[in-house]
């Protein structure tokens, strides 16, 4: 039986289309799409379970691959298949997810899976892009409860220009790339990397990318209507009790806006809220607890959360006594580990980030092995968050996707102010020993003192921001919070991060979570940004000033070399052998690139001592080495023969020669040893290749005056048959005729 398959098609401009496509694929998923641009295919699928599960949260799972047959390609390694996601995927799953959850029903805890598979790749189209799209619409053909259609899509800007969802080769022209999820009324994430552009700029771009997600949210209602959108499903709500809840509040809200008031630590701040709790949970029976328990801590938090946030919107005061506008105290310190190629410490107040560089070759590079995009990295960073920093003890179970999406944006951060022409492969590993409030912010800014440290000549210094918003639609008041506190991320209503320069925005990230956000609102939050930005940026200034003029010195030293490809064979040698013997005795490492522009080689000698990195510039520089006609060249002479001697030019050890005896002097040389002797050091005059010998000619005596008196002997007359030799005609020099016409023919079968 043919299905019956649904459409629709968004027209994204300039000949580029997407579709929306259902009732082909994956039918017994509760809601399933195929979203595709070119010849790029999406398959999103989405399930939720009829039971509510035994959590008081949704048990969300974002999960997005990309297939290698998409692009006509095995997967690398051992085993030749998918394994573990890549952090581009995890990156992906990070973005569709942030949009999605806060949709979600407070009280639907039922498992839920959003399974996003790149099932055709186009090398025109980035799929990520499309990613969020396909996960909505999947969830628009299902019965699962969920506010309103969302949709992602990526923004850049080429020569003034924005561009919606542009190809490989447009980013890479783009001084903007910025992803964006929003509603049809309402943005609600934001994040990406800007080459230091204004507030108002990052404000025109995401205002562009909302007019488009309006388009892709009406295509979604209109796919769904002609599918039949399906009657949300029924499913058991959470046990309320307004009685309870008003008794809870009116108990706790008082003492907690008292605490909240007085400014008090993280610790001791948590201990009073635990101790408040403690004595509203004291006022039930332990059997009134077991049937309710679970409402008090519930109504607890809405109370504590209702206490401090109207305490920042009535007094302009936060849970550490600070107003709004105030930055936390910083120190700073540069150098701090003895063995490392470049370390800091960043504290800011309760938070703290060591950050440590480490330099090497391109074989360092990260390299990045995905089904859309085959590349490397040579600059990257890795952000670290043991559960120590918050006080915790739990597992550690590899590399959290928290902590993927904080060192891709504290990388992304940073990466603009690599200067072109760094030699090396730069590695930045962010250890969070502290946490109450951004460590990704801290990471951004230890990373800029390491690198700086380290004697990586950044461009300009970066420094990074989380702010926060709380909001009353009702009142109208709002407040916009620098350098916000961890407590103060959930509390409110946005919270963003924005990392920067003196001269611009560099990287950023939000998730708004009150809708119907103002772009007005949005200004005035990134430009109280900036002026945080730039308090924060002074105190790293304060601390290092500039970058270091070299790298420490038991730090590798890099030094790049270009040389023409025919070259590239004899530096390796027959298996490897002539450079890996010059590795050995040199104490470098040498790796060796090809650049198909130029068809030239680029070396890179990495090392320690200077002398070893000398040692094999002096190599190559030999190898190199090719003598000028007519030039004159100091030799050294490292070979006696009888017909002359093997001299070696001083400027390029290695290449050899050979002097003749006919070129020692003017005068006839009986024995090489009465002209020169060995390690003797003269010049020569070089001639290039003899076409009679085809050797290369060298001569000392065309630089030496002629003795007075002296006669060139005739040159030989090979014609001139002298000792009784014979003409062509078998007749000696005297005319007789020598021939013998009555030999006997060789016998060739004697033995």
């Amino acid at each position: 039986m043919i299905p019956k398959v649904f459409k629709e098609v968004i027209d994204l401009g300039d000949g580029r289309e997407i579709s929306i496509e259902t009732g082909k694929l994956a039918k017994q998923a509760h809601g399933s799409v195929v979203v595709q641009s070119g010849k790029c295919m999406l398959l999103c699928t989405v399930v939720s379970n009829y039971k509510q599960s035994d959590v008081d949260f949704l048990p969300l799972t974002v999960d997005y691959r990309e297939k290698f047959a998409a692009a006509g390609r095995y997967p690398g390694g051992f085993f030749k298949r998918e394994a573990r996601p890549s952090d581009g995927e995890v990156l992906t799953m990070r973005l569709v997810d942030r949009c999605l959850r806060p949709l979600f029903p407070k009280d639907y805890h039922a498992e839920t899976q959003v399974m996003i598979q790149l099932m055709s790749h186009d090398d025109d189209v980035m799929p990520d892009a499309m990613a969020g799209l396909a996960a909505s619409a999947a969830i628009q053909l299902s019965d699962i409860p969920f506010e309103t259609p969302i949709s992602e899509v990526r923004v850049g800007r080429v020569n003034g220009e924005f561009i919606i969802n542009p190809t490989q080769a447009q980013l890479l022209e783009s001084d903007i790339d910025m992803m964006i999820g929003a509603s049809a009324d309402s943005v609600m994430m934001v994040e990406g990397e800007m080459k230091e552009i204004s507030e108002e700029e990052m404000t025109e771009a995401i205002m562009a990318a909302h007019e488009a997600i309006k388009i892709q949210c009406a295509a979604q209602v209109k796919l769904a209507e002609a599918f039949g959108k399906k009657e949300t499903r029924e499913y058991e709500p959470e046990r309320e009790d307004e009685d309870l809840a008003k008794k809870i509040h009116d108990m706790a809200y008082d003492k907690v806006y008292a605490v909240a008031k007085a400014g008090s630590s993280k610790h001791e701040r948590g201990a009073a809220f635990a101790e408040i709790k403690e004595e509203i949970k004291a006022t039930f029976t332990e059997e009134e607890l077991e049937d309710v328990g679970g409402l008090v801590s519930k109504y607890y938090s809405k109370a504590e959360k209702a206490a401090v946030r109207d305490l920042t919107l009535n007094e302009g005061l936060r849970l550490d006594g600070r107003k709004t506008t105030e930055i936390r105290p910083i120190w700073c310190e540069v150098d701090y580990l003895p063995s490392t190629h470049g370390s800091s410490i960043f504290t800011r107040g309760e938070t703290q980030a060591l950050a440590t560089v480490t330099l090497g070759t391109s074989r360092d590079a990260n390299l990045i092995d995905m089904p859309s995009l085959v590349d490397e990295e040579r600059f990257y960073l890795h952000y670290n968050f043991p559960p120590f920093s918050t006080g915790e003890a739990r597992p550690i179970r590899g590399t959290s996707r928290r902590e993927v999406g904080h060192g891709n944006l504290a990388q992304r951060a940073l990466k603009g102010m690599i200067p072109d022409d760094c030699p090396y492969t730069v590695r930045v590993v962010s250890e969070v020993l502290e946490s109450n409030g951004s460590s990704s912010m801290a990471t951004v800014c230890s990373g800029t003192m390491a690198l700086m440290d380290a004697g990586v000549q950044l461009k300009k210094p970066v420094s990074g921001i989380a702010m926060g918003l709380i909001s009353d639609t009702e009142t109208g008041k709002y407040a916009v919070l620098s350098d916000i506190l961890g407590d103060e991320d959930h509390l409110g209503d946005m919270d963003f991060k924005v990392t920067g320069t003196a001269d611009g925005i560099t990287a950023c990230q939000m998730d708004i979570k009150v809708k119907g956000l103002s772009y007005e609102i949005l200004v005035k939050a990134l430009k109280q940004a900036r002026d945080g930005r730039l308090h924060i940026l002074d105190k790293l200034v304060e601390t290092i000033a500039q970058p270091n003029a070299d790298v420490k010195a038991h730090a590798p030293k890099m030094i790049t070399r270009r040389i023409p490809n025919e070259f590239i064979g004899a530096l390796i040698g027959p298996g490897g052998k002539v450079i890996q013997e010059l590795q050995k005795e040199t104490k470098t490492t040498i790796v060796i690139n090809e650049d198909p522009e130029t068809e030239e080689g680029i070396v890179e000698i990495l090392g320690t001592d200077q002398d070893g990195i000398d040692a094999v510039l002096a190599h190559i520089e030999a190898m190199l080495f090719k003598p000028e006609v007519g030039s004159i060249y100091e030799v050294k002479v490292i070979k006696m023969l009888d017909f002359g001697a093997v001299v070696e030019y001083t400027e390029a050890p290695g290449n050899e020669v050979l002097l003749h005896v006919s070129e020692l002097a003017w005068e006839r040389t009986e024995n090489v040893s009465d002209v020169v002797n060995m390690g003797d050091v003269f010049d020569v005059k070089y001639f290039g290749v003899d076409p009679r010998t085809k050797k290369e000619k060298v001569s000392r005596k065309a630089i030496l005056p002629k003795p007075e008196g002296f006669k060139e002997r005739p040159p030989r007359d090979n014609n001139n048959n002298r000792g009784g030799g014979r003409d062509n005609r078998g007749r000696d020099n005297r005319g007789r005729d020598n021939r013998r016409d009555d030999r006997k023919p060789r016998d060739n079968n004697r033995d």
